[in-house]
């Protein structure tokens, strides 16, 4: 028979689902905000470097790794992170991971040297990826399949949003408190997860230690993954055969992975659900974004001679446009289903990004804000019907999994999309920089479009989640709902 949905059965057996017939909407509230605090971690530092630098008595590149150091595990770690999810309690993980940041925070926070600050942000990026795992999925157990795409639209929203105000917060705080403030700012938002989680998400089975080959795997992967990432932050600024040499050193790990027991379940539940199309409209879309704000923020403060406040003022108008759209896309989604209206947001998104290719270089701030706002209510729509028609189709018992892809091909895409949008501008003259930089962004939300809006290959009816056998060491973790 054919693999049944997340129906009521399925939701009792599920450690950290909510009972049937409920909805706990603090539970959302919860992922909205661990989803904005982790996205705005990767870029509030950004403003302080100089500054920690400074106070820590080391050179900017040394200061750099406090930015580094927490991407990167976030990054490479989020694919072994959500196939150990799948096997632990969904409260313990969230309590887990979010002391974690908090403490990590203030770790950092207090670093008397570099070294500190470094091993502090590495941690905190750990418990980063597995925040970043949990977030589809807490919002996913925290309703009902017919509330999904509200649900989904909270975490999709403010995750973004988080990323785009960091710089804007972080420069406030640098100039009134200092960089450690930078750093302390995310406690807050961490004391409050943690008060609504424990009251409210229902006990379960608790954590386990990943065996052994699962540490074996997650190396794997994590080393790859990081390599890539790191031959797309370096590609504009160093050698050519440094990023070519990192990023074929990145092949045998990654290779090793997929062809190994850790990888192959992660491909095949992919292919039974039929969601890599979805993945690629994910990674497209955020690249777009990425470079978009890259190349807006960059042009307007150094080609046309645009104050520091009023280009924050002007890019605000992505992330305006995105709130204001964020639920409604939702509300849609639960309605029309989330494929067309995630498509639709996507198209609505490119449509934007494509108005701002006549410009040229003659840019003004109210002709780039009303097409960012344009840009940003399309990326309001698509978010959280994506993460909906993502999750939707996952296995019950893989969810962590799945939406530890999803995560990975987003941030993924707000690395790739910088990367792509300095190589095109930097193979075109002065006069063309600006339309080059922007072509990738309004390249990547079409290519978005095409794949949403083509029809997904239906999931596999087998009576298993994904061709290979399960995971080992699963004893603990709720029984599969298959039949």
């Amino acid at each position: 028979m054919t693999h049944h949905g997340p129906g009521a059965g399925q939701i009792a057996e599920q450690p950290g689902h909510i009972p049937v017939g409920e909805n706990r909407w603090p539970l959302v509230a919860v992922a909205g905000v661990l989803a904005f605090m982790a996205m705005l971690d990767m870029n509030i530092v950004n403003v302080a470097l100089a500054e920690i630098a400074d106070g820590l008595h080391v050179s900017t590149a040394t200061a750099q790794w406090a930015v580094l150091g927490y991407q990167l595990p976030v990054v490479a770690l989020l694919l072994p992170v959500g196939r150990w999810l799948d096997g632990v309690g969904l409260r313990s993980a969230v309590l887990t991971a979010t002391c974690g940041f908090g403490l990590c925070s203030a770790l950092a926070a207090a670093a008397p040297w570099a070294a500190w600050l470094i091993a502090a942000r590495l941690m905190q990026g750990a418990c980063g990826a597995v925040l970043f795992v949990l977030m589809p999925v807490l919002a996913l157990r925290s309703v009902r399949p017919e509330l999904r795409g509200r649900a989904m639209s909270v975490p999709a929203t403010l995750g973004p949003l988080g990323a785009v105000t960091g710089p804007a917060v972080g420069g406030l705080l640098l100039d009134h408190l200092g960089w450690h403030a930078v750093f302390l700012v995310k406690i807050p938002f961490c004391v409050l997860a943690l008060v609504v989680a424990w009251r409210v998400m229902p006990r379960d089975g608790g954590l386990r230690r990943p065996d052994r080959r699962s540490v074996v795997d997650a190396l794997l992967v994590a080393s790859g993954v990081a390599l890539v990432l790191l031959t797309l932050t370096l590609a504009s600024d160093h050698p050519s055969w440094l990023v070519l040499g990192l990023a074929l050193a990145a092949v045998p790990a990654l290779w090793w992975w997929l062809r190994g027991p850790g990888g192959r379940p992660v491909v095949g539940v992919l292919r039974a659900a039929g969601l890599f199309r979805a993945h690629g409209a994910v990674l497209s879309l955020a690249a777009g974004f990425a470079a978009m704000h890259y190349v807006v923020a960059l042009h307007l403060q150094r080609d046309n001679a645009v104050s520091a406040t009023t280009t924050g003022l002007t890019v605000l108008a992505f992330p305006l446009g995105m709130g204001l759209a964020g639920q409604l896309g939702g509300r849609l989604a639960d309605r029309y289903g989330p494929r067309p209206v995630a498509a639709t947001g996507a198209a609505v998104t490119a449509t934007g990004l494509l108005l701002l290719l006549p410009l040229g270089d003659g840019w003004s701030p109210p002709d780039v804000a009303w097409r960012l706002a344009v840009a940003g209510i399309g990326m309001g729509l698509n978010g959280g019907p994506t993460q909906a028609l993502v999750m939707g189709a996952a296995p019950p018992d893989r969810t962590a999994t799945v939406g530890s892809t999803m995560q990975l091909a987003r941030n993924l895409g707000f690395t790739l999309g910088p990367a792509l949008a300095t190589a095109a501008w930097g193979l075109t003259g002065p006069g063309e920089g600006v339309r080059a930089g922007l072509a990738p962004a309004a390249t990547a939300a079409c290519l978005a479009v095409l794949l949403l809006a083509l029809p997904g290959r239906k999931p596999t009816s087998s009576p298993t989640p994904a061709p290979v056998p399960v995971p080992e060491k699963t004893t603990d973790a709720a029984p599969t709902a298959h039949h």
